[in-house]
């Protein structure tokens, strides 16, 4: 079944966010991340998911065309993936996940992949592979000597699932929603940012003094 029989109504095009970036190619330092990036910031109260963004979500699945089905019959309905194969998440206590984000979408840095909101977390997207490193770089870095009590971040990889927003947020663009996308998958290989990239954003948000301006890219 397409996709494209079950859109309740038109998704904006691309040009029409107002903070886009000009996509480019991914970073090429080890762990940077993967993919084409995101072109917007986060958005307050929901983001739409694209055409090519559903087909990129769904591809995490064993059975892909599952995912197509529950959305053409349910386009409002959280999906359960896994994790590991096609990203990763990382699980950060709201406050600390914006302060993240607010570190990633400053000027120089690389931005984030898709970014959700569930449950009063947030679920930043990640290149596979990072759920395993990030917790060890964090770990050597001794992020939280300064005094500061460490954030309790959750990893999502191989052999766990994440419950996805849908493509669209409950009420339209300007309605709350427990579930909805901050940032959504826009293309069909979304930039992620791999594990270095997120240790900067981490320690950074944590207000580590001793990181870099920016990540290397």
């Amino acid at each position: 079944m397409s996709t494209r029989s079950y859109l309740p109504h038109p998704v904006p095009s691309p040009s029409a966010s107002p903070a886009r970036r000009t996509p480019d190619h991914r970073p090429s330092a080890r762990g940077a991340g993967t993919g084409t990036r995101a072109g917007a910031g986060p958005r307050a109260q929901g983001a739409f998911v694209t055409l090519a963004g559903i087909d990129w979500l769904a591809s995490a699945d064993r059975f892909p065309h599952r995912v197509h089905t529950l959305w053409a019959h349910h386009p409002g309905a959280p999906v359960e993936l896994p994790c590991g194969s096609v990203f990763d998440v990382i699980d950060t206590p709201v406050l600390f996940g914006r302060r993240m984000l607010d570190r990633l979408w400053s000027p120089g840095a690389p931005g984030s992949g898709p970014v959700a909101a569930h449950r009063g977390r947030l679920l930043l997207f990640a290149a596979p592979g990072t759920a395993q490193r990030l917790p060890a770089l964090l770990a050597w870095e001794e992020w939280s000597r300064t005094g500061r009590s460490a954030p309790s971040l959750l990893y999502y990889g191989t052999g766990d699932a994440v419950t996805v927003p849908p493509p669209f947020p409950a009420g339209g663009e300007d309605g709350p929603a427990a579930s909805r996308w901050l940032v959504a998958p826009e293309v069909r290989r979304p930039w992620l940012p791999g594990a270095d990239v997120l240790l900067w954003a981490c320690l950074r948000a944590a207000g580590e003094g001793s990181v870099p301006t920016r990540p290397t890219r």
